[in-house]
């Protein structure tokens, strides 16, 4: 008589409690008990939103070519952020910054103020969501706390969640960062280092006043204007093309478009400039620009041969930033 074979033990059903699967090793078995390793399981979904990319992170966000350029471009800046939910007890305001001392991602100060670094290291692909983890964490962290680094899980908020919609959003550029110590004299050795070496590095730059989400920079052998721009990149390229062949893409003598960063899924046209020419006197033909290139995107006729090729030289030229 044939032995009978031991029953195999079907594996659990999964049992998800309270929504939440803690993150454990890839080989691990699957907290939710489905009898799986958690690479297998819900480690799948989790690994999926750590690194799907998100093109256009700020997107829906007030001032979107503004955050681009900030994470960007801008070496100094800070914006003071509109929370949707308003200010929490004892946080007296929350400011987005380019950079923060010792690369720290967030920081709550004495006063319980929060800080963020918009130009860090993010652990996923959704860089929206990499910056919500961090502004929550400095939310309820102890007053006098930088904010440490940490895998985001993919499942929580992003900033469009946290923001206020029709909240302002304006940065201010400044020469430095002096804004890291409200109180110099009694700032850390590590700190003080930090503030000298950022210093040292950061290239002047000026947001201009009269267009939107463009930024001149000196630097040492010819100065530059570049300017983050929110139109779909084949039509912004077909209108830049129609200029380029015209010879109006230019902002004033001795001055040239000479290509453009695509960071965020957005475009960002940069023209050499005399290094004379400062930040003012940019001013005025920017403006004018800006008025040539509304007229050059409503055009619908097809490029001619001569734009078509202005539009290749213009696409080989162009550079992703991320």
């Amino acid at each position: 008589m044939a032995k009978k074979r031991p029953q195999t033990k079907k594996p659990q059903k999964a049992q998800i409690i309270d929504g939440e699967i803690p993150v454990v090793g890839a080989r691990e078995p699957c907290p939710c008990n489905s009898g799986r390793r958690y690479k297998a399981c819900h480690g799948r979904a989790a690994a999926q939103a750590v690194t799907e990319l998100v093109h256009r992170p700020f997107e829906g966000l007030p001032g979107e070519c503004d955050w681009v350029a900030l994470r960007e471009l801008v070496p100094a800046a800070t914006v003071e952020l509109t929370l949707k939910d308003g200010l929490p007890e004892g946080v007296p305001s929350v400011t987005l910054a380019t950079v923060l001392p010792m690369a720290w991602p967030g920081l709550r100060r004495e006063d319980g103020s929060v800080l963020i670094g918009l130009q860090n290291d993010t652990s996923s692909g959704d860089l929206s969501r990499d910056l919500a983890d961090i502004l929550t964490q400095a939310l309820t962290t102890e007053p006098g706390n930088p904010i440490a680094a940490r895998r985001t899980s993919g499942e929580g908020p992003r900033l469009q969640e946290l923001l206020d919609p029709k909240g302002p959003f304006e940065p201010v550029v400044h020469e430095g960062f002096e804004f890291w110590v409200p109180d110099a004299e009694n700032a850390s050795t590590e700190v003080s280092a930090s503030l000298e070496r950022a210093n040292a590095a950061a290239i002047p730059t000026v947001k201009l006043t009269g267009v939107d989400s463009a930024y001149w920079c000196e630097t040492p052998e010819k100065n530059h204007l570049r300017w983050v721009m929110p139109h779909p990149e084949e039509k912004l390229l077909d209108a830049l093309a129609r200029l380029h062949a015209a010879g109006t893409s230019s902002l004033g003598e001795n001055t040239r478009l000479v290509g453009s960063f695509r960071a965020h899924g957005l475009m960002v046209p940069v023209w050499d400039l005399p290094t004379g020419m400062s930040a003012a006197d940019v001013e005025k033909p920017a403006a004018e620009f800006a008025e040539r290139l509304a007229t050059a995107l409503a055009d619908e006729a097809p490029l001619t041969g001569e734009e078509r090729r202005a539009r290749g030289g213009l696409t080989n030229r162009q550079v992703t930033l991320s």
